[in-house]
């Protein structure tokens, strides 16, 4: 699906009108309706509803909420922003002689910008219509105020469309003391890529697409930069599971895991790689790990590194099919030295790796190795690794900039984990995964992760496709095995053992 910029979903909107299929008023009274019912169904008990709308069409949008939550038997108290008496545009005007007409309790706010206060508490619903996605500029004066008043009431509080003071794309310079912060955002028509980002939870609180009836025209012919993945798009990219087949004909993946007191790592990642469909798997790891990785996944073969404790060689001993590097192998001088002396062998041979955890730790150690690093692999940091090795960002807005540049840069893709995990690739595109679960956010959960790549990519599939497939499928683990064991009693073990019902679920879900 297509996350589309605030100026792409203008022409969007335009284009839909142009039609003659539907009006401005009509899209305005749709929304209004659903959002009426969404808001009537979660929050009618509330002891009070004050509205809060701007002089624009996120207040027309809000004046059309309050007259059909009227219709439904609720009187919510309007404050309507009109300063200087001509701020209002045309739409929103005849939105307000709308709701008049439908007995809506209306303060217009014309003469002097004195912020209306009407004594919000935590009993209350706050409904805010200030602005939308055509603010330009930071909340300033009584409109700022009103924020900070709303914020500190304690109200349940649904924004429409955006909460007021948050820009259409990107935010960098938000201040979220002084921008609504909602318990809900009812989004016109579609999403936005800030939705996806951390420090925005804060803002939107849940957030739910309301289709206002927007004839979607010209969409094939807009370029979008940002995606979130849909069912589809994985159904198509899995691989085939042909009836007359063998083992050899899903790859063999390579793990270079663990460290003494590590080998969980290797354990978790093996498991990942076994349950998404490898043919087989090999995981290299050093002396120490022989018995517990023989004893815990017996289905793997183990290669014995010549360090007793860590991994000293990373030199391959045949042609396999993936190659993944990282999980628990620790950040000691001798495989950081080994690591630096195959990547560089692997740039030569321009094959694609897997690197996660502490192989991007060891490469942050010696940054001179990202230059080897072949073109097209995938890198899998949380944003702690990520840090160490591109340089701290305070934001994931700054973190995810930062991470197209170096993408673009090392021709490489990162897979920049966290809620919405964001895969980065070297084109510019940056798709929003979907599926997941806080249940995920457990120790191991990312060797799962980098052993489902290796055993996507084992069976042929590109790192592209094996990326986006991966992280979706990895999501959708977690959610059933949350299922059974609930968010907070799932381990990583339990992930990697639902990863195989995953993909089944996935390959046998309607699109519908």
């Amino acid at each position: 699906m297509k996350i589309f910029s605030n100026e792409q979903i203008k022409t969007l909107t335009r284009n839909g009108i142009s039609t003659g299929r539907v009006t401005i008023e009509e899209l305005i009274d749709n929304y209004g309706r659903k959002a009426a019912q969404e808001i009537a169904a979660r929050y009618g008990s509330a002891e009070r509803i004050i509205v809060f709308a701007g002089p624009g069409g996120n207040g027309a949008d809000a004046l059309a909420v309050c007259r059909h939550l009227i219709d439904r038997g609720l009187d919510p108290m309007v404050y309507v922003f009109n300063i200087g008496g001509g701020s209002m545009n045309v739409v929103c005007r005849k939105e307000l002689e709308k709701a008049v007409a439908a007995g809506a309790n209306v303060t217009e706010i014309v003469k002097s910008f004195n912020p209306p206060e009407p004594d919000m508490n935590p009993n209350d619903l706050i409904i805010d219509g200030m602005f939308g996605t055509g603010l330009t500029s930071p909340l300033q004066g009584g409109f700022k105020v009103v924020a900070r008043q709303i914020n500190d009431s304690g109200a349940r509080v649904v924004s429409i469309d955006i909460p007021s003071g948050v820009f259409g794309d990107w935010n960098s310079k938000a201040v979220n003391t002084n921008i609504v912060n909602a318990d809900l955002t009812l989004v016109v028509q579609f999403p936005r890529m800030f939705f996806y980002l951390e420090e925005n939870e804060q803002l939107l609180g849940e957030w739910k697409v309301i289709n206002a009836g927007l004839p979607l025209v010209g969409l094939s012919n807009i370029k979008a930069v940002f995606y979130q993945t849909d069912l589809a798009d994985v159904k198509a990219l899995m691989p085939s599971r042909p009836r007359f087949s063998q083992k050899n004909a899903f790859g063999h993946a390579v793990i270079y895991a663990g460290s003494y007191g590590m080998m969980g790592a290797a354990i978790l990642a093996a498991r990942g790689a076994l349950r998404s469909g490898a043919g087989k798997v090999t995981v290299h790891a050093p002396c120490c790990g022989y018995s517990v990785l023989q004893s815990q996944v017996p289905s793997a073969m183990f290669e014995r590194d010549n360090g007793d404790y860590t991994i000293k060689d990373f030199t391959l001993t045949r042609n396999y099919s993936s190659i993944a590097i990282g999980p628990g192998i620790g950040t000691e001088d001798d495989t950081v030295d080994a690591l630096e002396s195959f990547l560089k062998i692997a740039d030569a041979n321009s094959r694609p790796l897997i690197l996660d955890a502490d192989a991007l730790n060891c490469i942050s150690k010696k940054t001179t190795m990202l230059n080897h690093i072949p073109v097209t692999s995938v890198l899998t940091p949380h944003p702690g690794e990520f840090d160490r090795l591109f340089g701290t960002c305070t934001t994931s807005e700054q973190r995810l900039r930062k991470a197209i540049e170096v993408a673009r840069h090392r021709q490489v893709l990162i897979v920049l984990k966290g809620h919405y995990t964001a895969i980065v690739r070297p084109d510019g595109l940056i798709l929003f995964n979907p599926t997941g679960t806080r249940a995920l956010a457990t120790g191991g959960s990312g060797d799962v992760l980098t052993g489902i790549l290796a055993g996507l990519m084992a069976q042929g599939v590109k790192s592209e496709s094996a990326a986006i497939l991966a992280v979706y499928i990895h999501g959708v683990a977690g959610q059933i095995a949350a299922q059974t064991h609930g968010i907070y009693g799932t381990i990583s073990t339990d992930v990697a053992d639902c990863v195989g019902r995953a993909i089944t679920q996935i390959m046998n879900t309607s699109e519908d």
